[in-house]
């Protein structure tokens, strides 16, 4: 079987020089940096959501307001204040979110003592 060279940027893992003694020690380590990427990446797409979220909302205002032949700066205006408002109720719910799992977190272990 070929053996792939893993990338400059990545470091590889030699499962070879760990004993069986280690193997609780290694797995706790992987397991923590997936929990760090994973966290990190459902916030990023949390922000995604949110944009894709707010250009719709907008375009939608915009759509709406051409089609039954409204003043074009109302329609505009119109369509800024609704992207604006779905932007930062998204933001505000991402913050409040990212609060309350704070909040439990140390509750949680505030109530295990």
């Amino acid at each position: 079987m070929l053996k792939r060279k893993p990338p400059q940027k990545q470091m590889a893992f030699d499962l070879s020089s760990f004993d069986s003694s280690k193997d609780a020690q290694l797995e706790r380590m992987i397991e923590a940096r997936v929990a760090i990427r994973a966290e990190a990446e459902a916030i990023r797409w949390r922000f995604r959501l949110i944009a894709i979220e707010t250009v719709m909302m907008a375009s939608l205002v915009l759509a709406a307001g051409f089609a039954l032949n409204q003043p074009r700066a109302m329609v505009l205006r119109g369509a800024l204040i609704v992207g604006a408002a779905c932007f930062a109720s998204g933001v505000m719910l991402i913050g409040l979110s990212g609060v309350t799992g704070l909040a439990i977190s140390a509750f949680r272990r505030w109530r295990a003592r």
